[in-house]
């Protein structure tokens, strides 16, 4: 994809590999959810900066198994 500074519905359902669609971007826009996006006239556009912070903050961090266990003691 070329570097722009705002995607179409469209663009951000392929940018998430259609895991998103169309149509639930159009239903989140509704209920206000979901990534942040401008509308201009008809169109409605998302900034990728904002999606870019959208994906940080929805970014699940995972432990890594062979760490210590917080509830786990060593002491005798």
């Amino acid at each position: 994809m070329v570097d722009r500074m705002y995607l179409t519905a469209e663009e951000v359902a392929e940018r998430y590999r259609e895991t998103i669609s169309v149509g639930t971007l159009r239903n989140w826009r509704a209920m206000r959810v979901g990534p942040p996006f401008v509308k201009i006239g008809k169109a409605v556009l998302y900034p990728v900066k904002a999606l870019d912070e959208w994906d940080m903050k929805n970014t699940v961090t995972c432990r890594d198994r062979r760490s210590p266990s917080v509830t786990g003691s060593t002491e005798s």
